[in-house]
């Protein structure tokens, strides 16, 4: 093995553990940011924000991948585009972070009657799960295939996600399970 690549693989290494310290760093303070936004806004709304701002930091991060198949690698735009990239995925996992992370835990806990709470929660963890695996496993896969493809698909899940906690998921802040059962009815 040559020193020259020697040398760059150790700073792309040292880079990547830069970028995930920061990120693991962001991740925890917006955490903690959501346990004390999650009695204020109240559930739906940190996921609705949650998950419409991923879906913009996802579009960004996609564009970014789809420009740099026509720029130069020398060029000083197609190292800003890298930045933009790093940039969107770090706003997407604080995105995350501040409501699709832990909000449905809480909804979960509230949602669920007693007598079937075990047993769906069970369920939920294992689809939570399953699907996090799936998306681990696909993921390279498809950033084989296209890069601004993948991260459009994901953009695209995202989009899902906020309509689908507009329209059928119900506020849980300061509500009962009997007025919450009464959204369902």
């Amino acid at each position: 093995m040559n020193t020259t690549f020697r040398q760059s693989s150790a700073s792309i290494v040292s880079e990547a553990f830069l970028v995930s310290d920061a990120t693991s760093d962001w991740k925890v303070l917006a955490t903690i940011l959501t346990l004390w936004l999650a009695d204020k806004p109240g559930r739906r709304l940190l996921l609705i924000v949650s998950s419409s701002t991923m879906a913009l930091s996802l579009l960004v991060v996609s564009i970014s991948f789809y420009l740099k198949e026509y720029i130069s690698p020398d060029s000083d735009l197609y190292a800003t585009l890298s930045l933009v990239s790093v940039a969107g995925v770090v706003v997407m996992v604080i995105a995350f972070s501040l409501g699709l992370g832990a909000m449905p835990w809480i909804i979960m806990s509230e949602i669920l009657p007693i007598n079937i709470k075990g047993l769906a929660g069970s369920f939920a963890t294992l689809a939570n799960w399953f699907f996090s695996w799936l998306v681990t496993l696909t993921a390279n896969l498809l950033l084989d295939w296209s890069s601004g493809g993948t991260f459009t698909i994901y953009t695209a899940v995202c989009v899902f996600t906020a309509g689908f906690v507009a329209i059928w998921v119900p506020e849980t802040k300061g509500k009962t399970l009997e007025e919450i059962q009464q959204f369902f009815r």
